[in-house]
């Protein structure tokens, strides 16, 4: 059963597992289970995606009741209207605050502009050896991508030498195999905490705020985070 944060008779938005694929995908064709088609046996009735997130990011993902509300919202992410933010688990101790002001590559070529500001919310140092080092380090960020470009985040995070981790595409994949051999965790660390955007239909301003899933916590714990 899908954790449903949000409903009306326009809008459901739920806090999307990590590693749910949000809907059918010719990369990932033998996968059978996606969050487009439980919602939609959940609620008994067709749902559209209104945006996108990564396979392995955990938090909110919001959905319309038909495809003219669909529409509407997807002009609000693509016209960068929908405010965001993450949660994200980094390797290193990032700065108190940063921008980060890096243009992205689609997969045609073409550079787009890509911008996040980000601030970090706690720091650990765990008594754990890691390569030259005899501690590792890890923060807590806070991210506000201004912009929506695929693997924005992973990508902006990983430019900075601060990959989030679980990242096997654009991490560190010395941290992933850490974390998978000491503490059995294998999930990206990197949870979309909360929209806000401009209700469609009414007009009201909505925020909608996803708990983190059990595998963050898990982790959180770990640091010493609350």
């Amino acid at each position: 059963m899908l954790d449903v944060l949000f409903r009306d008779e326009y809008l459901i938005a739920i806090n999307k597992p990590h590693g749910l694929l949000v809907h059918k995908s010719k990369i990932a064709a033998d996968v059978e289970v996606f969050a487009l088609q439980l919602l939609r046996d959940q609620v008994g009735q067709k749902v559209f995606p209104a945006h996108r997130i990564d396979r392995k990011t955990g938090g909110v993902l919001l959905f319309a009741f038909d495809k003219e509300i669909e529409i509407a919202m997807q002009k609000q992410f693509a016209e960068n209207r929908v405010a965001k933010k993450y949660l994200a688990i980094v390797r290193g101790h990032t700065d108190d605050r940063g921008e980060i002001d890096y243009p992205l590559r689609k997969e045609n070529g073409t550079l787009q502009d890509a911008f996040t500001a980000y601030q970090t919310l706690e720091r650990a140092e765990l008594d754990v050896p890691f390569g030259k080092h005899g501690t590792s380090r890890y923060s807590l960020v806070e991210a506000a991508p201004a912009t929506g470009r695929m693997h924005q985040l992973r990508k902006h995070f990983a430019h900075i030498f601060h990959p989030i981790i679980g990242d096997r595409t654009h991490g560190c994949n010395k941290q992933n195999k850490l974390f998978k051999d000491k503490w059995a965790m294998e999930t990206m660390l990197l949870h979309a905490c909360s929209v806000e955007f401009t209700h469609p239909v009414t007009g009201q301003m909505i925020t909608i705020n996803a708990p983190l899933q059990p595998e963050f916590e898990q982790v959180m714990q770990l640091m010493g985070w609350k």
